[in-house]
C-alpha cells in the first residue's frame, strides 16, 4: 500500500490508498458491470486505487470507465482459459495490487488461482443465485456445464479471503453452495448516483414519451432486461394480453440487449396477437428517460441477484411491478413501495399493472416511498463507503474515520481466514 497525504478526517495524516486490480469477465452492459460503472468514481474519492481489467470482448462500458479517468486493460487473446490465466498472472506480477476483486465466472476462477500464485489476495462477488434445480432446468441451460461451473467455483472458492454480497438472500443461499463459512460473506448492495439520474418531472416524461413516439395517454409499460429466460419477459408478454383487453393502447417497450430467450419471445409476440403493441429496443444508453417516460416500471425476473435498474426506478420514482423474490425484497420490502407479485404468475403481474395504472396517485405515493428508501440506502456514497470498509477487512486494515489511515501497518489475512 502505498502512503500519501489525504483530506480525510484527521488532516494532515498520511493516508493509504487501497490498491485494487478489479478483474470482471466482461464488461457488457449488464448488473455487475454497469455497477462497477457507477461505483468506481465514489471508490477513488475514498482513497481506492483502482484498475479494471477484463477477459473477453464485447461492446459495452469500457469508454465509461475510460471517461471517468480509469484504466481498462484488456486480458483478451489467444490461448483460451490459460491464456487469459498467463495474462493475468503478468497483469498482476506487474501491477502488485494490495487486492484483487473477481465478479463473474470465469473471472473468479482465473483471477482467484493467479492472487493464488502471486500472492495477492483475493475477494470475489456473488452476485447472483447459482447451480440451483430453477439455474439447471431454464431453457437452454445444461446440467452438465451448470455443474462444471459450480465444481470450479467450489474448487477455488478456498483461495478467497472474503466475498461479498449483494443481497443478503444472495448470501445465505451462496455460502452452502460453495461450502464457504457464511461470517465469511459481506452483504454491500448496489447502489446509483442519484446526481447522475437526475430527477422525474413533468417536462422530463413528455420529451422521453415523445422520442419514443408514444402519446400522452397511453399506458406506457417498461421492462429493462436482457433477453433471457431468468427476466421472465416471456410472462410479462403474456401478462400484456390480459392488460390490453382492458386497456387496448397499452404498450409495452423492452430495453436490453439479446440473449437466450430472444428467439422464443419473439414467437410468443406473434403467437399473442402482440405486433403492434410491444417494442423491443435492444441496448440502449437512455434508460434513464426511458424509466422516465414509463407508467409502470416491470421486473418479472424468475431469480435474481438484486436488480440494478430496479434502483434506478426507485431514484426516479417510477411506479413498480416486481416478482417478489427475497432478494428483490431486499430493495423493494413491501406494498408501500411497489406492487410485488408471485414470479411465474401472468394474471397477477397484468393485475398489478392494470392496478398502477388505474389508480396513479396510490402509484405515485408508492414511488415517493420508494425514492425515500433509495436515499436511505441506495445512494452510490454510502455504498461506496461499505465496499471501501469490506476491503479494509479483507485486508484486517482497522477502521478509521477517514477513507485511510497509515497509523498500523495492514496485516494481510491468510486465505480462508474469516
Amino acid at each position: 500500500m502505498a502512503a500519501e497525504k489525504g483530506t480525510g478526517a484527521t488532516s494532515g495524516v498520511p493516508r493509504i490508498r487501497v490498491k485494487v486490480l478489479y478483474l470482471i469477465s466482461v464488461l457488457a452492459p449488464a448488473g455487475a458491470e454497469q455497477s462497477l460503472v457507477a461505483m468506481a468514481p465514489s471508490l477513488s474519492k475514498l482513497g481506492v486505487s483502482l484498475k479494471v481489467a477484463y477477459l473477453k470482448e464485447r461492446p459495452g462500458l469500457h469508454h465509461a470507465l475510460e471517461e471517468a479517468g480509469f484504466e481498462v486493460v484488456p486480458l483478451s487473446g489467444r490461448g483460451g482459459f490459460p491464456g487469459r490465466f498467463l495474462r493475468t498472472l503478468r497483469l498482476l506480477r506487474a501491477e502488485r495490487p494490495d487486492l484483487i476483486h473477481t465478479t463473474l465466472t470465469e473471472a473468479n476462477a482465473i483471477g482467484r488461482l493467479a492472487g493464488w500464485v502471486a500472492r495477492v489476495p483475493t475477494v470475489s462477488s456473488l452476485v447472483n443465485i447459482s447451480y440451483g434445480p430453477e439455474q439447471r432446468a431454464a431453457p437452454g441451460s445444461s446440467a452438465i456445464g451448470v455443474s462444471a461451473r459450480h465444481l470450479l467455483d467450489l474448487a477455488t472458492a478456498r483461495l478467497v479471503v472474503r466475498f461479498h454480497a449483494v443481497t443478503t438472500t444472495v448470501a445465505d443461499v451462496m455460502a452452502p453452495r460453495l461450502r464457504i463459512p457464511r461470517e465469511r460473506v459481506e452483504v454491500v448492495p448496489r447502489g446509483r448516483d442519484a446526481n447522475q439520474l437526475g430527477r422525474r418531472n413533468d417536462q422530463r416524461r413528455a420529451s422521453a414519451r415523445a422520442a419514443l413516439g408514444v402519446a400522452d395517454g397511453v399506458p406506457l409499460v417498461l421492462a429493462v432486461a436482457h433477453q433471457d429466460y431468468q427476466k421472465g419477459l416471456d410472462l410479462l408478454l403474456e401478462a400484456m394480453v390480459v392488460v390490453r383487453r382492458a386497456r387496448e393502447d397499452a404498450a409495452l417497450v423492452v430495453a436490453g440487449r439479446p440473449g437466450n430467450h430472444s428467439a422464443a419471445l419473439q414467437a410468443a409476440v406473434a403467437r399473442l396477437g402482440l405486433g403492434g403493441a410491444v417494442s423491443f429496443l435492444g441496448l440502449r444508453n437512455d434508460v434513464a428517460e426511458l424509466l422516465c417516460a414509463a407508467d409502470v416500471f416491470v421486473l418479472a425476473s424468475r431469480w435474481e441477484g438484486m436488480g440494478g435498474v430496479l434502483l434506478e426506478a426507485m431514484a426516479l420514482e417510477a411506479p413498480i411491478v416486481t416478482s417478489d423474490l427475497p432478494t428483490l425484497r431486499e430493495a423493494v420490502p413491501d406494498g408501500r413501495h411497489g406492487l410485488l407479485v408471485a414470479p411465474n404468475q401472468p394474471g397477477a403481474l397484468a393485475t398489478a399493472i392494470l392496478d398502477v395504472t388505474a389508480r396513479p396517485e396510490q402509484a405515485a405515493e408508492r414511488s415517493r416511498r420508494a425514492r425515500q428508501r433509495f436515499e436511505e440506502r441506495f445512494t452510490i456514497e454510502r455504498v461506496a463507503e461499505e465496499m471501501l470498509a469490506f476491503y479494509r477487512h479483507a485486508l484486517a486494515l482497522p477502521e478509521a474515520d477517514g477513507p485511510c489511515r497509515s497509523e498500523v501497518s495492514p496485516r494481510r489475512s491468510s486465505r480462508g481466514e474469516s
